[in-house]
């Protein structure tokens, strides 16, 4: 019996509706070019050790300190997780059971703080996520929020301007972190800033984390009380989260995860997890982050040539914002236009957008996936082309089904799921 899911044959005799499914889904991550930038492709073997039979297994507790009798195997992976980790960031304590980066944060804000505290963090509509004090979020119903944001001209964050909230609604915790932010976070202000007006300083690198890991970002860890952050993303693992801190609230954490916010930990996915984490220490990552980042640049620079306008002028990061406002269309209607043309993005709303963010005045692009299948500057400008051929017609179904053919061809050239045909059959 294999000990991973490496065949689909049982469960397209068991449920050929879900089978279909995951065939249809196959297809579409083979022939389109996927710009979204918080997916990735994990690996054969991270999909094998989330396929694992791991699944069957209960672990309520910690390492040497579980519920349930038998855990003597996922103790080991982990403490391969935590220990890998720790000498990839640096930290001080780990934490790998949060089933994703939102209860990361979630664990982070209750391990110190009460109902009604006042959080500050970035605004949603300007590049932050949901879960740093969004009104329609927990982080914002459980705590008071307040917000800084970009400068209006520049479209960068403007620090003296944080200080100054700070003093003003006096935060018991600053949030760092954005899902739509291009530019590098200076962590060093963000804790002088926590410091100054006596808060805790929280940093999710959910989307930056593996250009961290590689050493193309500065690494909050030595600034931020607590550190969390997605496993899939740049740190191309399994969905999942992890959250780091200093040793002084480390048991604070445990019990906030355990039992104060989950139950049983996922010992599938944290087997996972312990196997990204062991793919990102590999020279080969660092040379992969490197690309994400160059291909991110060109994309941006390409699509800047043609005309549009970049949000804060380029990107230092694996993604960026394109604010569509003079081109005549929205980001509702680019996503569904370039969607039929083999590409999919997703609309964003951008700084100090006056459309909803249903429709949006941008798109955002992230080039983790491309630089997975092996694509490089030269195929980054031929995506600029496609592109912007779509976005030049977008009601034009002849357009997207040549641009479709061409993005198709272009996936062709660099497969990715040559290790799963047989899987699929």
């Amino acid at each position: 019996m294999s000990l991973a899911v490496g065949s689909l044959k049982a469960l397209k005799a068991a449920d050929p509706a879900v089978y279909e499914a995951i065939r249809a889904e196959e297809k579409r991550q083979r022939d389109k070019l996927l710009l979204i930038a918080s997916e990735n492709f994990a690996s054969p073997a991270v999909l094998a050790a989330q396929g694992c039979l791991m699944t069957n297994k209960y672990a309520e507790g910690y390492p040497a300190r579980r519920y349930y009798g038998g855990c003597q195997n996922v103790d080991t992976v982990e403490e391969l997780a935590i220990q890998r980790a720790k000498q990839i960031f640096g930290a001080e304590h780990v934490n790998v059971q949060p089933h994703s980066g939102s209860q990361a944060n979630m664990a982070a804000y209750l391990s110190v703080l009460k109902t009604g505290d006042v959080i500050l963090g970035m605004d949603l509509s300007q590049g932050g996520h949901l879960t740093h004090g969004s009104r329609v979020n927990f982080s914002g119903t459980l705590f008071r929020s307040y917000f800084y944001g970009v400068d209006r001209t520049t479209e960068v964050i403007d620090y003296d301007a944080v200080q100054r909230i700070a003093e003003e609604c006096r935060p018991r915790m600053i949030v760092v972190g954005a899902s739509a932010y291009s530019r590098i976070l200076d962590f060093p202000r963000f804790r002088t800033i926590a410091q100054s007006v006596g808060a805790y300083l929280l940093v999710d690198m959910a989307h930056i984390a593996g250009l961290i890991a590689a050493g193309l970002h500065p690494s909050p860890v030595p600034y931020a009380d607590f550190v969390t952050t997605t496993t899939h993303k740049t740190l191309r693992g399994p969905r999942g989260g992890i959250i780091m801190c200093k040793a002084e609230h480390a048991k604070a954490v445990d019990k906030t995860i355990f039992p104060g916010t989950q139950g049983g930990p996922l010992m599938h996915v944290i087997a996972a997890k312990a196997v990204a984490l062991n793919e990102a220490l590999s020279p080969a990552f660092k040379l992969y982050q490197q690309q994400v980042v160059a291909n991110a640049r060109t994309l941006a620079s390409g699509l800047a040539q043609r005309g549009y306008r970049v949000v804060s002028g380029g990107t230092d990061t694996h993604l960026f914002l394109v604010n569509l406002s003079g081109n005549g269309v929205t980001g509702k209607e680019a996503e569904t236009a370039l969607d039929a043309a083999g590409i999919t993005v997703n609309k964003n709303a951008v700084p100090y957008d006056e459309k909803p963010p249903a429709v949006a005045s941008g798109i955002r692009l992230g080039t983790p996936i491309v630089s997975t299948r092996g694509m490089r500057e030269p195929e980054m400008n031929e995506i600029v082309s496609l592109i912007h051929r779509v976005l030049e017609r977008p009601q034009d179904a002849r357009v997207q089904r040549e641009v479709r053919k061409q993005a198709k061809a272009l996936c062709g050239r660099f497969p990715i799921f040559y290790a799963y045909d047989a899987a699929l059959v």
